[in-house]
């Protein structure tokens, strides 16, 4: 290798970093050999698969293309496992080469092995999976949300461990929030994330999964939603204006005040909606899901 070749930068603090500490490495210090670091050739019938892999779907194809290239190469990137106990390991990162090794019938397979408990697990497992694999929108929306959860990080944290900018992270647990019909259409590539997200704000869940099965059957573009959403909503309000029996007309809402509510819905990742009358008075309504959302926007609010 040339000694002008770069390196690539760690992946902040997730899974690179990790396999770079000699602390996580059951082949450091206490090893007689001094291996620190090393690949083991371990049997893949003492290897279990990840619990904690955000991954649910392995396209049939792509399995198939990398068993064949596993029985032309071998594996090129070992996995990563942590030790079990006697002659058993448990998969940290590397499901789909695991996988694919077994259908190309490998009795052994190179993994590095580490030490880790189930919180760093999960984590090394998540980081791992959202920087190289080619998850899907939901998978990746999942992925972040169960980081948040379970290994209890801000958006801000997240954004810095896995460099990702924070509004990209909002923007995938939206879609969270969407219509299950809706989120596996995302899932299996039907629409887009494009479209997803023009949905996520277009109404309520009927209207969402109407929206969600017009764009599969008339092929409609990101575009083609945004101005039918944009027509549809239109058309509510005029409705709506008509069979009002308040006793003051509706304001119409500032270009300053909308990008307001869109950023304070990207801050809290919630639904925000601002209600103006003609005489100065309304409501800003901030829309919580659960108890625990609703106790996630307070901490956000009282922060703020």
């Amino acid at each position: 290798m040339s000694s002008n070749t770069k390196k690539r930068p760690p992946l902040g603090k997730g899974l690179s970093a990790l396999l770079e500490s000699a602390s996580t490495d059951i082949t450091s210090s206490t090893n007689s050999t001094g291996l620190v670091g090393s690949i083991s050739s371990l049997p893949i019938e003492s290897i279990e698969a990840n619990p904690f892999n955000p991954r649910t779907n392995f396209e049939k194809d792509a399995l198939q293309e990398l068993e064949q290239s596993i029985r032309i190469h071998g594996i090129i990137q070992p996995l990563t496992v942590r030790k079990l106990g006697r002659d058993k390991y448990q998969l940290i990162s590397g499901e789909r080469r695991f996988r694919a090794s077994q259908l190309a019938g490998l009795t052994e397979i190179p993994a590095y092995v580490r030490i880790a408990n189930d919180q760093a697990m999960l984590e090394m497992a998540l980081v791992e999976n959202i920087q190289r694999e080619n998850l899907n929108a939901i998978e990746i929306g999942l992925s972040y949300q169960r980081l948040i959860d379970e290994c209890e990080l801000t958006q801000d944290q997240l954004s810095q461990k896995i460099s990702k900018s924070r509004s990209s992270i909002t923007n995938h647990l939206r879609l969270l929030k969407l219509p299950a019909p809706v989120q596996a259409g995302v899932r299996d590539n039907l629409i887009s994330m494009g479209h997803a997200r023009a949905i996520v704000s277009a109404g309520d869940e009927d209207i969402q999964i109407a929206l969600f099965h017009q764009i599969v059957d008339e092929q409609l573009s990101v575009r083609d939603l945004e101005n039918l959403i944009k027509s549809g909503v239109k058309k509510e309000t005029e409705k709506s204006e008509n069979k009002s029996t308040e006793k003051f007309e509706k304001a119409e809402v500032s270009t300053k005040q909308y990008a307001f509510k869109e950023h304070l819905s990207d801050k809290l990742s919630a639904k925000i909606e601002i209600s103006k009358g003609s005489n100065g008075t309304g409501k800003l309504v901030v829309n919580f899901n659960s108890e625990n959302d609703l106790n996630r926007i307070i901490t956000l609010l009282t922060k703020a």
